[in-house]
């Protein structure tokens, strides 16, 4: 199942690298930011993600003796400088690990979690629930952050670096600058008008009242300070001491400019949450497809069993024999079928009767896939069907929509020459967060209680994703690992992007696996996404192609979405060397990099 890189792709690679990752600056020196590529390929270690320069903080962790545990905190770390309306120490996100000696998976679920007082009507006033613009900028969607505690669990159980050690090259940057590229000024400017209510955000990433301008040099002297005290302090800082409190602070009496007439509704943080908080250790998903180990992170994301599920689903049909229409059709239809399932069954397992182990079942996978007519289309929303009781080609419940989920995160991939690897999914919600910035520590807050469901998606139907006390939100996170019959790695990868993280997930996936695409392209194919409503997601590349209309023809409704995802990975190639893969496009293109490019081996 692995691939050869085309030529062209390897000089590419090589060139690119070459450039990319040559001699480490001086400690305290300012180095201009990296080139980006999308491909390399070498020895030593590989980083992928969708910045540079946070690729380039992996890299000199591996360079410098780090394993890829310590690499994928370096590069997080530096992703909450550069990409801080994605990730960041107030957000959370779950974590996956291959470890090489013992050829085995170990994941972390780094969620946030909802108040202690927090019950089912935590987004209701007066019995109705709130519109979403209101709850997302204000302190009532922020849960207990996870990223602090995941980064400790992680160097502390696989790791050999400490945490001040790995921090260095992010405060580094955060100290000295990057360089603002056309992504970060856009997504400035679509938060605009929310940081504006809360003047220590604006302040921060509207200098001198304005957007920041491409090519400028955007510094966070707030957050290089705020790391150096959590390498110094560690994370029981933010969980039990002053950083804490200024997040509770934050949370519970939002910084509002009053002039501006914004209701930032409070949250409810207590330091009982913060001291209560663990990132949990937990045992992967694992489903089997053409053979292959395919590890995610179980619930409480949907990443794992919707993912696996839809695979499942998909194992019986030869993806690789297919014309692109049926392909993308029984692709689209294996997505409907699964998200159906996912609405009615996954949510916090602490909290939830979740039948993972059904929904990861080919026998169930197969009472599923039956509904899939290579002529005809289902209609959304689709029932779920009942993994306790499989039912050939039948309906297990009453069928209940999709709720909503921003669209925004960010995803790393992290190889060394160990042959560990990371995938690595971390996230602050939508874009921009809940827009608060914890005044004089300059990183943003999440909104991520807002993926709860506000109230059922159909009263008729048991919603999994209701808030309550300490209860993880339902996540679409799916950081995935594939190995091989040997338990070696053969493709790790993950995306961004809400919902459409599954989607995008499963998409790469059957693109490299089935349709035996390079990585890069697989990761480059236009994208479709359909989780369970009346029409199915199409980017540009197919909404305005010939493909279309043959899918129109089947039954199929579309509506465009100009970019859907924006994903990493890192292959394995049979010569032991690393390929390290990222978008093309996508976000400006990602970036991706290796310790020593192939030529130099």
């Amino acid at each position: 199942m692995r691939h050869p890189v085309g030529r062209k792709l390897a000089v590419l690679a090589v060139s690119a690298a070459v450039v990319s990752v040559g001699a480490a600056a001086p400690p305290d020196a300012h180095p201009a930011t990296p080139a980006k590529t999308p491909v390399a390929v070498g020895y030593g270690g590989a980083v992928s993600s969708v910045d540079a320069d946070a690729t380039a903080a992996g890299i000199e962790v591996l360079r410098n003796g780090g394993n890829a545990v310590d690499a994928a905190v370096a590069t997080a770390a530096a992703l909450g400088v550069t990409e801080p309306y994605s990730s960041g120490v107030g957000g959370g996100g779950y974590f996956v690990y291959y470890d090489a000696k013992s050829r085995t998976v170990r994941t972390i679920d780094g969620r946030e979690t909802a108040p202690l007082s927090a019950d089912s009507g935590l987004f209701l006033e007066n019995g109705k629930p709130l519109a979403f613009a209101d709850a997302v900028s204000s302190g009532l969607s922020v849960g207990t952050p996870g990223t602090p505690a995941t980064w400790q669990t992680a160097l502390d159980r696989w790791g050999t670096r400490k945490l001040g050690s790995v921090l260095r090259p992010a405060e580094r940057i955060a100290r000295d600058g990057f360089t603002v590229d056309d992504t970060f000024r856009s997504q400035t400017a679509a938060n605009e008008t929310r940081f504006r209510y809360f003047p220590d955000t604006a302040d921060l990433f509207l200098p001198g009242g304005a957007l920041p301008a491409v090519g400028s040099t955007f510094k966070n002297p707030e957050l290089a300070r705020t790391y150096e005290e959590l390498g110094r302090k560690g994370i029981g800082a933010i969980y039990h001491g002053d950083l804490g409190k200024d997040i509770l602070a934050t949370v519970n009496n939002p910084p509002v400019d009053p002039a501006s007439g914004w209701n930032a509704r409070s949250g409810d943080l207590s330091a009982k949450d913060l001291a209560a908080y663990r990132a949990k250790l937990q045992a992967p998903t694992r489903t089997s497809y053409r053979g292959l180990g395919v590890y995610s992170i179980a619930p409480s994301s949907s990443g794992g069993t919707t993912v696996g599920e839809a695979l499942n689903i998909l194992e019986n049909t030869d993806l690789s024999k297919a014309s692109q229409t049926q392909y993308l059709h029984h692709f689209i239809e294996a997505s409907r079928i699964a998200f159906a399932d996912r609405g009615r069954w996954v949510g916090d397992p602490a909290f939830e009767k979740v039948p993972t182990q059904g929904l990861l079942s080919q026998s169930y996978a197969d009472s599923r896939a039956c509904l899939i007519k290579d002529d005809a289309v289902l209609t959304s929303p689709l029932a779920p069907g009942d993994p306790g009781s499989p039912a050939a080609c039948g309906a297990g419940g009453t069928a209940a929509p999709t709720t909503y989920e921003g669209e925004n995160t960010t995803h790393l991939t992290v190889a060394d020459k160990w042959g560990n690897v990371v995938s690595y999914t971390l996230t602050i919600e939508q874009t921009g967060g809940s827009a608060m910035t914890v005044p004089g520590r300059g990183f943003l807050l999440n909104n991520e209680l807002t993926d709860f469901s506000f109230a059922p998606a159909n009263p008729a139907v048991h919603d999994p994703n209701l808030p309550a006390a300490g209860k993880r939100p339902r996540s679409s996170i799916s950081p995935t690992i594939v190995l091989d019959r040997h338990n070696k790695p053969v493709v790790a990868l993950g995306s961004p992007g809400g919902a459409t993280i599954i989607t995008t997930v499963l998409q790469t996936l059957t693109g490299f696996l089935d349709r035996r695409l390079p990585l890069v392209d697989a990761i480059a194919a236009p994208r479709a996404s359909q989780r369970n409503a009346a029409t199915t997601e199409l980017e540009p590349g197919l909404y305005n192609s010939p493909l279309r209309a043959q899918l129109e023809s089947l039954g199929h409704s579309f509506t465009l979405n100009p970019e859907i995802g924006a994903a990493t990975g890192v292959q394995r190639l049979p010569d032991g060397r690393w390929l390290a893969a990222a978008e093309t496009v996508r976000r400006g293109g990602g970036s991706a990099m290796v310790v020593r490019p192939a030529s130099h081996g």
